[in-house]
């Protein structure tokens, strides 16, 4: 069979089996009287067996060793081949993703795309400065054009640095609802630093999407997620959140913040009421020791209302001499008292 069949039959080209004869890797079986090039079967199947370890990403001279060498072992160049595919996916997925947030961004042209890869090439820098500027770009931006949300949330979920994280929060500030669901599947992130950045970051959103996402955080199973929440939504005036910060006092997480929040609830006369009520069923438990009851009793200070005076009255000739002495003190300070 003539080099010709031999490319139409096999779908290789007549260029690509001179080189592969040149390499050494498929010798003709004999030339005619003038000339040309002979193939056989066997020439054939080689050919066919040299497309198919190539198919797999294998180099000419791997796949010279794979069909002559009677010792090779294909376990480790397939392996090295399945790392180097992985290598490869990886790199391809992370060119899809960002070229997937550019189209998201929506440039209106070519100056638009080239802020926004410069933006995305900040946030990825190793140097907390360049990541800050980057940041606080975005915010300028926000004004200029859109940018990629999903990069900043991102971005301020796996950031470690303090003044990074504050300066992605504002930006992500200025984007509105939109940063609220990226920002959200940090919740169920296995790691708890990364869920605690992501509460924080929801609860600077002032947006109704950022409070159904804090309401739904109140039942969260990471105590952290739910105190931050609760102390956002105390300063929204969602009365939901006085459970939880009753709960912060008591078990002093953040408890000068929670009754900073329970006094801001309080404002309300019946949020007042359900607040007074809360914390002294909480007093009345008697696993509730010593410091709990007196936290309890300074938060009680702050919250108005005869049912505030009453059990702040009652607490006075409490057992518990530093209750007592608290709730007496606190007593000479409001103007209800009874």
């Amino acid at each position: 069979m003539l080099i010709g069949d031999v490319a139409q039959r096999s779908g290789v080209s007549a260029r690509m089996l001179r080189h592969y004869e040149s390499l050494g890797l498929v010798r003709p079986s004999g030339r005619t009287d003038s000339g040309y090039r002979e193939y056989s079967e066997e020439n054939i199947r080689r050919i066919f067996h040299i497309e198919s370890l190539r198919s797999l990403g294998l180099s000419l001279s791997d796949v010279g060793r794979a069909l002559d060498d009677p010792g090779f072992a294909p376990a480790e160049l397939v392996d090295d081949l399945i790392r180097r595919t992985l290598d490869r996916i990886a790199a391809e997925t992370e060119l899809l993703t960002r070229l997937r947030r550019i189209g998201a961004a929506e440039p209106g042209g070519w100056e638009g795309v080239l802020r926004i890869v410069s933006l995305l090439q900040g946030l990825e820098s190793n140097n907390a400065g360049a990541r800050q500027r980057a940041a606080l770009s975005a915010v300028s931006a926000v004004e200029e054009t859109s940018v990629p949300v999903e990069a900043l949330a991102e971005a301020v979920l796996g950031e470690s640095d303090p003044n990074v994280a504050g300066a992605l929060r504002w930006a992500l500030a200025q984007s509105g609802e939109d940063a609220v669901a990226p920002l959200a599947k940090g919740l169920g992130s296995p790691e708890a630093a990364v869920r605690e950045r992501a509460v924080r970051s929801v609860a600077e959103l002032p947006t109704d999407g950022a409070t159904a996402v804090l309401r739904d955080a109140l039942a969260h199973p990471d105590v952290v997620v739910r105190g931050y929440a609760a102390l956002a939504l105390g300063e929204r005036g969602v009365a939901d959140a006085v459970p939880t910060l009753i709960d912060m006092i008591v078990g002093a997480r953040n408890d000068a913040d929670a009754a900073d929040a329970l006094s801001t609830l309080a404002t309300d006369p019946v949020s007042a009421d359900r607040i007074a009520t809360g914390l002294v069923d909480r007093l009345a438990l008697g696993t509730t020791g010593t410091p709990a009851r007196r936290r309890l009793t300074q938060a009680l200070a702050d919250i108005p209302g005869s049912t505030a005076s009453r059990a702040l009255a009652g607490l006075a000739r409490d057992d518990d001499r530093a209750v007592a002495l608290t709730a007496t003190y606190v007593l000479t300070l409001r103007d209800d008292a009874p």
